[in-house]
């Protein structure tokens, strides 16, 4: 499955990729070393929870390496062209204008206009041209948007 990224946000979990392989395994590795050095596991809380700690950070590495071998990176599409990931949009709906920017999944920031491709308003405006007009299903019924210009 393709991961869509930007520069920025693949140098990020390269980062905690990094960060976690090394400074955060090695943290975990000396609270079990001295868990175990208090004897009895069975009944060890700080054992316990360094164990599930570790279990945390191996699934994380997992899903980061995951993400970071299936990136795919959001490029500047050419302006004026269709909407595509990585196009920054100004729509208009009810005659209130709005800037959004496509970004993949794990960028979503809605309250700052950063919306998925893969949400429904992002998908309605994949593929689509200035001028165009969308109409969308809300969960109060539908809302049109046209797009006024593609940066």
């Amino acid at each position: 499955m393709d991961y869509y990224v930007t520069p920025e946000r693949l140098l990020e979990l390269k980062t905690e990729l990094e960060n976690l392989k090394t400074k955060k395994r090695i943290e975990v590795a000396k609270r079990l070393k001295r868990a175990k050095e208090l004897g009895d596991l069975s009944e060890n809380s700080e054992y316990i929870e360094a164990r599930e700690e570790q279990a945390l950070v191996e699934r994380r590495i997992y899903e980061v390496e995951g993400m970071v071998k299936n990136a795919v990176l959001i490029t500047k599409p050419v302006k004026n062209c269709a909407v595509q990931i990585g196009s920054t949009i100004e729509v208009e709906r009810d005659g209130k204008k709005q800037t959004f920017t496509i970004v993949g999944s794990s960028e979503t920031r809605p309250e700052t206009g950063l919306i998925s491709n893969e949400s429904p308003l992002g998908k309605a405006f994949l593929g689509r041209e200035a001028g165009e007009r969308i109409r969308i299903k809300i969960p109060k019924g539908e809302t049109e948007y046209t797009i006024v210009k593609i940066f």
